[in-house]
């Protein structure tokens, strides 16, 4: 069986995932509530034996780094297999059950080293061109979709059908993803999270809202976005619209990976700082929202993980995006791309990964880009002291550390 449910699994979309586990093990309540899962969270079994990180004894600090592969994906099914009601893709702005294709709209490879002490999340653009294993040079987003459509053709042949097709086509959907991520990067992934549009927008809804701040005020009727400029507080169809807009951006998807980083820092704020482990209504509400929202890989005792953990705070993610080169690389079926290097990617991880203050106390701040990159394009962004854009760190300076109050920097 490719999926199954299991307790002791909690997890959430892109970094919602690592932002709840890091804290749900602070009260006995919030434990009860883990429990509560038992019967709610998916798992698929995506992750290779040789990958996995044996479970270290309870209560002991994070005693291997890993690496951790955090997917929305742009699917109109629920982490079941059964198709999003047509009222809930309405109000989310998501088209019909047949639009989508089930690519991954969201990467972001979460490092967190040994002690548990920090994390660095690096953020993927969507459309970068690299090599998908198996099946060619395209963008990172089809590896997804690709191989599900492979399997989804295969285990239909075989008599497989409805929501047993869909989640075991989503487990080889996954499984790609997380191969050519690794190409990319060098890195070897350790667990995995996945989670739809809907689930996304219970998620940020059950935490009562995240506070962002725009430069500029949008309108998009793509993806819904309507917002004034200035800070505001958004959560569920407003939240999936405000991380998903692209059209009428300078900086395409660059821009919005810079959004979802500062959603995303909202959110680490939010569930680290403003007592969701300690509200029962609120967290109950994450735990409803997690039910049935999201699929983590089968070999992830996130309790244990969550207890090795619990003693980050907002402070110490550092969020990072890998260099591009080009905005605008013509391919000969993909259309325009992002042209990346995957030896400079692999070079700019590990920069990453072996920074001083990123691994001694998570910080965060706009860190020089290699030659003839765009990398510094997107900034880290992380919860600051002000509602103003951060200001861009001069090349070899020394990356900003962040301090936790109560609002983002502004984004476009």
């Amino acid at each position: 069986m490719l999926l199954t449910s299991r307790g002791r699994r909690i997890g959430g979309r892109v970094v919602l995932g690592v932002v709840s586990t890091l804290v749900l093990g602070a009260t006995g309540y919030a434990w009860s509530q883990l429990h509560r899962l038992d019967t709610g969270i998916v798992t698929a079994d995506v992750i290779p034996p040789a990958a996995q990180i044996p479970e270290a004894p309870t209560g002991q600090p994070l005693q291997v780094a890993q690496n951790i592969l955090l997917v929305g994906l742009d699917s109109r099914t629920d982490a079941n297999g059964n198709p999003l009601p047509q009222n809930v893709l309405d109000s989310l702005h998501a088209g019909s059950s047949d639009d989508g294709g089930s690519t991954t709209d969201t990467m972001i490879v979460v490092h967190v080293p040994a002690g548990g002490a920090a994390a660095t999340a690096i953020s993927i653009p969507r459309d970068s061109y690299v090599d998908v294993p198996g099946y060619g040079k395209h963008k990172i987003n089809s590896a997804y979709s690709r191989a599900r459509a492979s399997a989804r053709s295969h285990l239909s042949g075989q008599g497989l059908s409805g929501p047993q097709l869909e989640v075991a086509a989503d487990a080889e959907g996954a499984k790609s993803a997380i191969a050519t991520v690794e190409e990319l990067t060098g890195l070897t992934i350790n667990h995995y999270a996945a989670v739809n549009l809907a689930g996304f927008a219970a998620l940020s809804q059950a935490v009562g809202g995240v506070q962002v701040c725009l430069n500029n005020p949008v309108h998009d009727s793509y993806s819904g976005a309507n917002f004034p400029a200035g800070p505001q507080t958004l959560s569920g169809a407003q939240a999936l619209a405000f991380v998903r807009q692209r059209h009428g951006l300078a900086g395409g998807d660059l821009d919005r990976i810079a959004r979802q980083q500062a959603f995303l820092a909202g959110m680490a704020k939010n569930v680290l700082g403003a007592g969701t482990l300690t509200s029962p209504d609120k967290l109950s509400a994450l735990v409803d929202a997690l039910q049935g929202s999201v699929v983590l890989d089968k070999g992830w005792d996130v309790l244990s993980f969550a207890q090795q953990l619990h003693g980050i705070s907002s402070g110490a993610i550092a969020f990072v995006t890998i260099p591009v080169q080009s905005l605008s690389l013509a391919t000969p079926a993909d259309g325009d791309a992002v042209k990346v290097s995957p030896q400079q990617v692999k070079t700019f991880v590990q920069n990453q990964l072996s920074s001083s203050s990123v691994s001694a106390s998570g910080g965060s701040g706009e860190t020089s880009s290699p030659p003839g990159t765009n990398a510094g394009r997107v900034k880290p962004i992380a919860v600051t002291k002000s509602v103003n854009p951060p200001s861009d760190t001069p090349a070899g300076g020394t990356p900003q550390q962040p301090v936790a109050t109560n609002a983002t920097g502004c984004v476009n």
